[in-house]
């Protein structure tokens, strides 16, 4: 008996010993979610976000974390899916216990979590560009792409200089595309442009011929395409099919150089607004982004053979933004990371210099956007 209460006694304390010892390294680790459509049908988004956030983390891990404590990163694969970003958000929250999620991939997903991450007090990074995110604020939302309402207004004033002012627009019908082409419904008047068409077609579709015939019916002086899917690639292919000898302008999702590549020799021309993350190369050398521009390139493109892409950089942005929000923080308590994501000015990222304030966390301005065009199969400035 005396034996087997020995035992007892030296078993509880071994137990005991385990849970203190388990409890001080979850207190060493700060848990980090992430959504990312790495399959699906935004796919080209979210492979390179996912890419760049293992980078990075294991980059801070290597050096020791952030103020002395590892960083957990758990990704989950939306596949494009707004049901399945609203599960994994749930799950994050509820069973991980993170204190930030970063991403989803698409406006779509990101609008279906907003008000689940808000309500829970988790704070949420997106890398996507609907200014729907940030507008109205929500307390512990963010987002890392610039606004949708600044590249349209960039496209317009390009547009202006270029003498053009009767366009025609379309758009896919995910919720990126939806919004894009809203502000461009909202901002043309303003910029005194017209427009005589407005079409809407499929995520998935092969052939925009249809869309694009009742566009040149209307004799467009140019064409607007707001997307983020591969039909980004179709619509100068079938522009040049109808001989549609008119500009094309793309949104800022038209930054991966993937797209030029399908599009071949009818993608030359086509203008856009996006970051310097594409022209890193031809930027002078004491501007404020080209150093970290550079650097992630080459680190990405190195460790991943593959070409960098503005994507990633969305991912990037989130990921520092929160890093560096924890790091001022002092400590992985979501309000005082709340606090300090909100606080942070002349932060630089691969989207422009970021300054956050109550009633704006995008940070972003119109100068974060250079406009774009396809020379020779690659990315240059655009010049008039």
């Amino acid at each position: 008996m005396a034996f087997r209460k020995l035992c007892t006694i030296c078993l509880a304390g071994a137990l005991a010993l385990f849970s203190v010892t388990c409890k001080k390294q979850s207190e060493n680790v700060i848990k980090i979610g992430a959504l990312f459509a790495v399959t699906g049908g935004a796919s080209f988004l979210g492979a390179p976000e996912a890419n760049t956030a293992k980078m990075l983390v294991d980059e801070i891990n290597a050096a020791g974390g952030i103020n002395g404590k590892k960083i957990e990163l758990i990704i989950k694969d939306t596949g494009s899916s707004p049901e399945k970003a609203v599960s994994f958000a749930k799950q994050l929250i509820e069973e991980e216990k993170v204190l930030a999620i970063v991403g989803p991939s698409t406006s779509g997903e990101t609008m279906k979590i907003k008000s689940i991450c808000d309500n829970a007090k988790v704070i949420l990074i997106s890398c996507a560009a609907a200014e729907v995110i940030v507008n109205p604020v929500a307390k512990y939302v963010f987002k890392s792409p610039q606004n949708d309402s600044q590249a349209a207004e960039k496209i317009f004033d390009t547009m202006k200089q270029m003498g053009i002012t009767k366009i025609g627009i379309i758009n896919d019908n995910g919720g990126f595309g939806i919004a894009g082409r809203d502000q461009l419904k909202k901002l043309a008047p303003k910029k005194g442009i017209t427009i005589l068409a407005s079409e809407e077609y499929d995520s998935k579709a092969t052939d925009l011929t249809g869309v694009l015939t009742k566009l040149a019916a209307k004799k467009v002086q140019a064409v607007v395409n707001w997307s983020i899917v591969p039909a980004q690639s179709i619509v100068p292919k079938n522009m040049k099919q109808l001989n549609m000898n008119v500009p094309l302008f793309q949104s800022h999702g038209f930054g991966n150089i993937k797209y030029v590549k399908e599009a071949g020799k009818a993608g030359e021309g086509i203008i856009f607004p996006c970051g310097r993350l594409l022209v890193a190369d031809q930027l002078p050398d004491n501007h404020p982004q080209k150093a970290l521009l550079v650097k992630y390139k080459k680190d990405y493109e190195s460790k991943y053979n593959e070409e960098v892409s503005t994507f990633g950089g969305h991912a990037y942005d989130a990921i520092t933004i929160l890093f560096e929000g924890i790091k001022k923080a002092g400590v992985a308590e979501t309000d005082k990371v709340r606090e300090a994501i909100e606080n942070l000015k002349g932060f630089a990222g691969t989207a422009g210099i970021f300054k956050f304030s109550a009633t704006d966390h995008c940070g972003l301005d119109i100068n974060a956007f250079e406009m774009l065009t396809v020379k020779d199969g690659k990315f240059v400035l655009y010049k008039k």
